[in-house]
């Protein structure tokens, strides 16, 4: 399995020291897929350093009233030293016990990450300031993104700690450990930024543990921040300033069961609107939903409202007991690439935010909105994999659920509800042939045999469905030892005519070299116009004074994956957003359109819920 998102975890030196769980929990992090750079912090580590040599480690205080450590250039030997002896070799100690693969060194070793030495410092000594010029202290100016990208694509964790390196000045500078753990996820591109402290995150009063701060938005004053959670405030703003949107500080000593203080580049005042926001800025590329589903089931807390994050990963709400369910069926992956989310005052930016965080946050307001009757249940559930041919999450629930009809969470617009999907038919081709000279006679590459397969395909499968569509989505080719591979993957569309059993009308077999995997064969679906769900859109429609729009798309949805055996199910999909955005770096959604569907599928729902009880 290909690497997932990566997560920068920055760990105090107490915390790695005197608290092996956190290696645990960094495990499963690394297990579930994804790439984890740790930055390890040393003040634990470099005091235990002076004290086993019984060496008074110094201090400076600043003009401020704050004390730093004073890193002179003969200090700087014992400071390395402590990294060393303390940190790295307990690092490595405790991961390689998960089993876990570790590329570990002090930041500035081989000038990995470089930086600048800092302007000369004001200290207070004997009660006077004076200027202190050899302070191996720095700023971060980069790092060798290259090597840190193969690293992290070839060790299961690659951890860094201070001091990093200035080229100029041909020796290791001091940072703070916050600062480059911020540095490095801008650097990077991380998507998730994790600080991890002694306290349950920030505390509105420091004598009181169990008083987090769940969330700072922009331009928050923090006057409870005291002493070195200042710098974490100062290294996590800045994180998000630049572009990295998920971002928390935990604790005490734990990314799991901690109490968080979440940071957010956004407003505060965001009212209904503030929910999308917040889940439009957790990346949930598939394979990592991780994140997103565990931050909706610690905040969704609504009265008589139940949730649950099952075993394929979807996060499930349930509203009511009856025994009419209707299940409002979204997704909470994206596809890469994540960029920086951006709210303005008409509407959202972001990836997903179409496709289909936006559906998925109208969703869950209806658990809070909607009154379930007696004889009716709610089911909200945000599938994984949705994105990826695995639909991992809607083959689950499938298996593991059942419902009296279905809402799929995907751009319609406000004005259309979408009544079907064309189905996916994804075919991977692999050719295999010994190298020839390309000048040989009747000798062609077999990138060109590659196309000619294609071409056949393509035949075939237009005899089964005319109205298919295709595209080569993806080439892949290799040479080793003499033998040449070329792996194609082409997409087919299928539209709901071609039926359930298309597959086995087309013949894939094309000789010895020439392997054809069916990697997904869902076919397509279209619901009636009479049903009862669609009664209630309609109706829902009429309220609203517009007439309702239906349309077939050529895409595939959850909807397929469902149909397959939920054959009497109604199913339809309405949400808000252009669905022509999907999958692009134009992703925009309009706060009107937000609210104006959320109105439309709240009137749809009640009006289901009452045409059930007249049946």
């Amino acid at each position: 399995m290909s690497k997932s998102s990566l997560y920068v975890v920055k760990l105090g030196s107490s915390t790695i020291v005197n608290h092996p769980s956190i290696f645990a929990e960094i495990n499963r992090i690394a297990k579930r897929g994804n790439q984890v750079l740790l930055v390890a912090g040393g003040a634990e580590a470099i005091k235990q350093k002076y004290d086993s040599i019984q060496r008074e480690m110094p201090f400076l205080t600043l003009p401020s009233g704050d004390e730093v450590r004073y890193c002179s250039p003969e200090e700087m030997p014992f400071i390395r030293a402590a990294y060393h002896e303390f940190i790295l070799t307990t690092i490595h100690t405790q991961l390689k016990k998960h089993g876990l693969s570790v590329y570990a060194q002090l930041g500035g070793d081989q000038g990995l990450v470089y930086g600048q030495k800092a302007k000369p410092l004001k200290a207070i000594i004997d009660q006077k300031t004076v200027i202190v010029r050899d302070s191996l202290f720095g700023h971060f100016i980069g790092s060798h993104k290259a090597f840190l990208k193969s690293a992290l694509a070839a060790f299961d964790v690659v951890c860094l700690t201070p001091p990093i390196f200035d080229p100029e000045l041909d020796a290791y500078i001091n940072i703070d450990a916050d600062v480059l753990a911020a540095h490095l996820a801008v650097d990077l591109e991380a998507h998730h930024l994790r600080f991890v402290t002694g306290t349950a995150g920030l505390l509105e009063d420091i004598r009181d543990p169990f008083s987090t701060i769940p969330n700072v938005y922009n331009d928050d004053e923090l006057s409870s921040v005291q002493g070195r959670m200042k710098q974490k405030v100062r290294a996590a703003k800045l994180a998000i300033r630049e572009g990295v949107c998920d971002v928390f500080i935990s604790g005490p000593h734990t990314l799991e069961e901690a109490s968080k203080t979440w940071f957010w580049n956004v407003d505060r005042e965001l009212g209904e609107l503030d929910l999308l926001n917040k889940v439009a800025r957790i990346p949930s590329v598939s394979q990592d939903e991780h994140e997103l589903a565990h931050y909706l089931l610690e905040t969704i807390k609504y009265p008589s409202v139940a949730g649950k994050i099952d075993e394929a990963g979807n996060i499930a709400f349930q509203k009511g007991n009856g025994p009419n369910k209707l299940l409002l069926l979204g997704h909470i992956d994206t596809v890469p690439h994540v960029w920086p989310v951006r709210t303005d005052s008409n509407g959202i930016t972001g990836r997903g935010i179409v496709d289909a965080k936006g559906c998925f946050v109208n969703f869950i307001h209806m658990l809070q909105e909607v009154d379930v009757p007696e004889h009716a249940t709610l089911l909200v559930i945000g599938a994984v994999e949705e994105e990826i041919s695995s639909s991992k999450g809607a083959h689950y629930i499938r298996d593991h659920y059942e419902a009296d009809a279905v809402i799929i969470g995907e751009p319609s617009g406000e004005e259309s509800l979408t009544l079907g999907y064309y189905g996916l038919f994804k075919l991977q081709i692999t050719i295999y042939r010994a190298q020839e000279h390309t000048a040989a006679k009747d000798t062609i590459s077999v990138i060109d045999e590659l196309y000619n397969v294609v071409a056949d395909i393509r035949h075939l499968v237009r005899d089964v469905d005319p109205q298919s569509l295709s595209s080569l989505i993806d080439i892949q080719h290799r040479n080793e030892q003499g033998f040449l591979t070329v792996k194609g993957t082409l997409n087919f569309r299928i539209s709901p005519a071609a039926g359930n059993d298309y597959t086995g009308k087309i013949d894939l077999a094309f000789g010895e070299g020439v392997t054809v995997e069916v990697l997904r064969a869902t076919p397509g679906f279209a619901n009636s116009r009479s049903d009862t769900l669609v009664k209630a859109f309609v109706r829902s429609f009429a309220k609203q004074g517009k007439s309702i729009r239906y349309i077939k798309k050529r895409g595939t949805s959850d909807m397929n994956t469902l149909a397959t055996t939920w054959h009497s199910v109604p199913m339809v999909a309405y949400g808000p957003g252009d669905s022509s955005l999907d999958h692009t770096n134009e992703e925009y959604l309009h706060n009107d359109e937000v609210e104006s569907t959320r109105t439309i599928l709240k009137e749809a729902i009640t009006e289901w819920f009452r045409l059930r009880t007249e049946e």
